[in-house]
């Protein structure tokens, strides 16, 4: 299959999607918080999709969905499932490093008519020079690594679509969360139900700097619109696109909406970001690197080549349907013993240098 080359993008307005329900997609995982709803939705409008997975969440697909059993990161055990098979558009959720992105190039040139890349909105330059993201903001993050790398996986594929056509889309999600998921900063990813419980509990919980930065976080089911809107579009090829929401809080506000969700009073706790990443350095990337800096996006280009696309799920409506999942079954309210462990370690250090430097400055 022929890849569709350089002289196919760059069209200023692009014509409305006219979506081919039969067209053949490949995703790459398809399963995690963000993929699953665009799976999902992939379904639903018929599109013929096959699941790339080594088997672990397969059950979990919705019906009709073809899988192929195999590990993506295994060259041999990756190109016997494919074997001979071609795709109008292949979607890698699950690569994140320049090695992972030179698998997929040797995998899939002259197999697909479309890749997408799912890199991040964190790649975009921090600290930020204007509060608007567009898709030209440049992408630099000296704080996080992952973001680094996204960076450098976005380069290669950029460079191998100038040099011989490889059909690149880039697309970056921001904050992304669904029916599982609990997306305030500072909570244990594996086990969000962690700062709800805080929360119910009367505990204190942290918002890094004063809680006023403006922030964007997006339900999966928006963000699927826009992902799925993108596939087979050959004026997409050699652009890069964010999907996100338009609702733009603050951190306090998201904290509040949690709070008021869960029926509980909150009691916030403001600890400037960097003391919080000199006291926990695994959060040097996700605070400094990310949340703890204003992030507006203009969502004008995915509007313009998906013209469907628009963020219907507020936070206040997302989050409640989270809650509601948390609380239908009581299994799913895990606790990460070690994350409150520390975030209670971090408070007791925060109190403390407070009242020392109160003392030094009263006496």
């Amino acid at each position: 299959m022929p890849a569709i080359g350089p002289a196919a993008v760059g069209l200023a307005n692009p014509p409305r999607a006219c979506y081919n329900f039969n067209m053949r997609v490949l995703f790459i995982g398809g399963t995690g918080i963000i993929s699953s709803a665009c799976t999902q939705l992939a379904a639903q409008r018929g599109l013929d999709l096959t699941v790339l997975t080594r088997g672990r969440h397969s059950a979990a697909l919705p019906p009709g969905v073809h899988t192929l059993g195999a590990d993506i990161d295994d060259p041999a055990s990756a190109a016997s499932a494919l074997a001979s098979r071609s795709f109008d558009a292949v979607v890698d959720w699950i690569a994140y490093t320049p090695a992972h992105i030179e698998r997929d190039l040797a995998l899939f040139r002259g197999r697909t008519r479309q890749f997408v890349f799912i890199s991040s909105a964190s790649a975009y330059q921090k600290p930020p020079v204007d509060y608007l993201i567009t898709e030209s903001t440049p992408l630099s993050n000296p704080f996080w690594q992952y973001s680094r790398d996204k960076i450098a996986c976005e380069q290669l594929l950029l460079r191998a679509w100038r040099d011989d056509g490889f059909p690149v889309t880039i697309v970056r999600p921001s904050l992304t969360y669904g029916d599982t998921q609990i997306p305030l900063v500072l909570n244990s990813w594996a086990r969000p139900y962690t700062l709800v419980d805080r929360l119910r509990r009367g505990l204190e919980v942290i918002v890094p700097g004063d809680g006023s930065s403006l922030w964007t976080i997006t339900h999966n089911s928006d963000f699927a619109l826009g992902l799925v809107g993108l596939l087979g579009q050959a004026q997409a090829i050699g652009h890069a696109f964010h999907i996100t929401s338009d609702e733009v809080l603050t951190w306090n506000q998201f904290f509040r909406i949690v709070a008021a969700a869960a029926g509980a009073e909150p009691r916030l706790v403001h600890i400037p970001s960097d003391f919080i990443a000199a006291c926990l350095s695994d959060k040097l990337g996700t605070l400094l690197g990310d949340k703890s800096n204003s992030s507006v996006f203009d969502n004008s280009k995915i509007k313009r080549f998906v013209p469907s696309f628009r963020a219907t799920v507020p936070f206040s409506e997302g989050i409640r349907r989270s809650l509601a999942w948390f609380d239908a079954d009581p299994a799913r309210q895990e606790i990460d013993t070690e994350s409150n462990a520390a975030f209670d370690k971090l408070l007791d250090a925060w109190h403390s240098a407070t009242r020392d430097a109160l003392r030094r400055f009263q006496s």
